[in-house]
């Protein structure tokens, strides 16, 4: 299980920030979503990479039997990209570099803009 962060939107309240998975280990990322049934509001998941890439941080939809929105985050913690994943799409590739994919309820879509900084805390 991994450790669980709350994401904080710097530039603008967000009620209730998700809390979600810090997943900067290989089975962790490589696992995902994949095979979960559902995906709460208050849920996901934060894929780590060593360094900011677009290649690394690329992802894909199968197994995952609902849509996502999913962020991409760099180094500085600012968002380069965001898009609604739809299930079972071969890939998604942020649109600039990042360190960080961020995989939320895809209703939450609004919670971060690109060009936000963000910051994330540890949950207790």
């Amino acid at each position: 299980m991994p450790q669980a962060i709350f994401i904080y939107n710097l530039k603008k309240e967000i009620k209730d920030p998700p809390l979600v998975g810090y997943c900067d280990s290989f089975l962790c990322r490589l696992r995902g979503l994949m095979f979960r049934s559902h995906l709460r509001l208050d849920e996901g998941l934060l894929l780590v990479e060593k360094q900011d890439s677009r290649l690394d941080t690329s992802i894909h939809m199968f197994f995952v039997p609902f849509d996502i929105a999913v962020f991409w985050i760099n180094s500085e913690k600012i968002v380069v990209d965001k898009v609604v994943a739809k299930s079972w799409h071969p890939a998604y590739f942020p649109k600039a570099n990042a360190k960080y994919t961020l995989e939320i309820h895809p209703d939450r879509i609004g919670d971060y803009e690109i060009g936000d900084k963000v910051e994330f805390i540890n949950h207790l």
